[in-house]
């Protein structure tokens, strides 16, 4: 089965599109996603990148309004504006990792995004913490002790190197045979023709 790096930060507002859709992509085209949670406002920091400030209104008010017509035209729906930026990023990243280490980490990331784009409620805070743990059958006090290890920070961290040193630059991101994908709507690049560098090879990697 192909690979593909899918490097993401729960704090993203398109990334919403993506988690979304992301196993469907994996069956019908025979792929297999990497879930790569990183810290994409390290990145954007150290680029000087604000991408929504609260002096670009009008941008922000087409984001929201973006997003919406694009769940729509994937069968799914958006109720924006949602909270954001987000008041507990890393713990809400720290918690994916942690998941994809124990098995619930795709299920949660879903869960979240789903509850924050379609409830409202802010990742990684009380009372949807609580609720998505309990949905999930996890210990909250555990894997929020687990989440803020030195471990788990450490893999984020790594994470982040390993973004920055792809030269992703936002999320989400895929990286295909060395060569970087950003944002949702590139996902059917991942699958479709192959690079116009090298029309006679295709994109996706070797199985083998």
């Amino acid at each position: 089965m192909s690979s593909i790096d899918f490097y993401f930060s729960i704090g993203s507002t398109y990334t919403y599109l993506s988690v979304t859709r992301i196993l469907d992509v994996e069956k019908k085209h025979g792929v297999k996603f990497n879930w790569k949670p990183f810290s994409v406002r390290i990145i954007m920091n150290e680029m000087n990148n604000h991408p929504f400030p609260d002096d670009k209104k009008s941008k922000v008010d087409y984001m929201w309004r973006d997003i919406e017509r694009r769940a729509e035209g994937y069968g799914f729906s958006a109720k924006t504006p949602v909270p954001y930026p987000l008041t507990q990023f890393d713990l809400a990243n720290k918690l994916a990792i942690l998941g994809l280490k124990e098995g619930w980490g795709v299920d949660y990331v879903r869960l979240t995004y789903k509850r924050w784009f379609q409830e409202n409620k802010e990742p990684a805070v009380e009372p949807n913490i609580s609720e998505i743990c309990s949905e999930l059958k996890l210990d909250k006090d555990k894997v929020i002790l687990n989440a803020n290890s030195k471990e788990i920070e450490k893999e984020f961290l790594a994470n982040t190197d390993s973004a920055r040193n792809n030269k992703v630059f936002g999320s989400p991101s895929f990286i295909v045979n060395n060569e970087i994908f950003w944002g949702d709507d590139r996902i059917c690049l991942l699958y479709t023709s192959p690079s116009p560098r090298d029309r006679t090879r295709s994109r996706m990697p070797s199985s083998a």
